[in-house]
């Protein structure tokens, strides 16, 4: 989202005048304002606080919604909007545009918790809450909870769509699945420190039910730090390759790219498409056991040394079969040789043997070996590229994968890039961003 598009901006500026729209009533509202001042302090700096770069990772915004939700419970509207509005404009952010990203988290925050406080006091829950009624509250906080969701999932499909160029059929596929539970936890923390706030205990006592929520960011710090171990996991295999085979570096983070492209373009959830992406990064591990003098030779193979190729999906399996997170791509990183008329390596799998995976691998890797340069021939053009995969769908390749590359690409276009033996190729092009390429492409 570094250049975000103008629809895109449009689309931010429309939902930011819609939430001012909300905050307008704000002067002629009936609240405590002390309320208001507490509960917009305690969610700035909580959320100063898990941006903090004291913490271990970077949390998302939205990890104390129970002081927003409570809000929603507690006062109007607009003045439960407003409770969001400081968060949001001076939590920490860390990719650009700095500015439109602030304006559209709050503008995000802002509708949602109004349009939950409207429902909940439309269904009579403030009354509930004030009289301390907790079962006749639970109907209209669910209510307000599940409207608070639909609001963040509409907008973030929106911009799904128009900033990062989702396909609308699947801008919002999973986003209020994934959301709904844990913000109705959320919601729940909401709805009893709302219930203690009103009760003679006070808002002391209401904040106390904000200690567990810490419970719970401690364990989605462990769930994040154990996510970027895997990530360093990765990084350090696909590095240690490019180190012994600088042939084709930036070869496995392309495939990558061509994978997830494929993965998204089938329908896949966002969790398989990831999953897919790592077979696409991680399908050359195996040339780790490979030796080098083979992997740089610059003549011919003899049939012992192209024999010698030929085990590098074995052993990429090998290295990664431990690697529990991974999931099926584990299958592609030793099956991404295949072909679909039998005659791939190392099993010799006939078509729906191989696994969807592997065939996914397959396909992106054969693209990006056609579109990027090497030493002894240029790239060819994307159109060329696309063609002969067409001509080879149905005997080596998935022609599901292909007609789902040829989608992706009609869509979003393709910009080739070079390794690093381009760099000294005559007439080679400058150094382009990374693209997908195709795994088993050797000299």
């Amino acid at each position: 989202m570094e250049a975000v598009p103008a629809r895109a901006r449009a689309y931010v500026a429309s939902a930011a005048l819609a939430a001012l729209l909300c905050l307008l009533p704000l002067p002629a509202v009936h609240t405590s304002w002390g309320a208001v001042a507490l509960l917009a302090a305690l969610y700035a700096g909580c959320e100063r606080l898990a941006r903090s770069r004291l913490a271990a990772i970077s949390y998302p915004a939205g990890t104390f919604y129970p002081v927003l939700l409570a809000g929603a419970f507690l006062l109007p509207a607009p003045a439960a909007a407003l409770v969001a509005l400081p968060g949001a404009l001076l939590s920490r952010v860390e990719q650009r545009p700095v500015l439109l990203r602030r304006i559209w988290r709050a503008a995000q925050l802002v509708l949602a918790v109004w349009t939950a406080a409207r429902v909940h006091r439309a269904l009579g829950g403030r009354a509930a809450v004030a009289a301390g009624d907790l079962p006749d509250a639970l109907g209209p906080a669910g209510a307000a909870v599940l409207a608070f969701c639909l609001v963040l999932t509409l907008l973030d499909g929106g911009v799904r769509a128009l900033a990062e160029r989702v396909p609308v059929r699947r801008a919002w596929r999973g986003l209020l699945s994934r959301s709904l539970a844990p913000v109705a936890v959320h919601g729940l923390a909401g709805l009893m420190t709302a219930v203690l706030w009103c009760s003679p205990y006070g808002p002391v006592a209401a904040l106390l039910v904000l200690l567990p929520m810490r419970v719970s960011w401690w364990a989605f710090a462990q769930y994040h730090r154990e996510r970027a171990a895997h990530q360093a996991t990765i990084r350090a295999l696909v590095q240690a390759v490019d180190i012994k085979d600088g042939y084709t570096r930036g070869h496995s983070e392309r495939v990558g790219h061509a994978s997830m492209m494929i993965a998204r373009e089938l329908g896949m959830d966002d969790e398989r498409v990831e999953v897919i992406r790592f077979a696409g990064i991680l399908h050359d591990v195996g040339k780790l056991g490979v030796p080098t003098r083979i992997l740089t030779k610059d003549g011919p193979l003899t049939p012992d040394e192209r024999r010698v190729i030929e085990l590098h999906p074995e052993y990429g399996h090998e290295m990664v079969r431990g690697i529990s997170f991974l999931g099926e791509a584990r299958a592609a990183v030793l099956h991404h040789h295949e072909r679909l008329d039998g005659t791939g390596y190392p099993y010799g799998l006939v078509g729906g043997q191989i696994p969807e995976s592997a065939r996914v691998v397959a396909v992106a890797d054969a693209f990006d070996a056609m579109t990027s340069t090497r030493s002894y021939r240029r790239a060819r053009p994307v159109e060329a590229a696309l063609e002969e995969l067409q001509r080879c769908a149905g005997g080596q390749f998935d022609p599901r994968m292909v007609a789902a590359l040829v989608r992706a690409l009609g869509r979003y276009g393709w910009r080739p890039a070079v390794t690093a033996d381009d760099v000294h190729a005559p007439g080679a092009p400058p150094p382009g961003p990374p693209v997908p390429s195709r795994p088993g492409a050797h000299r």
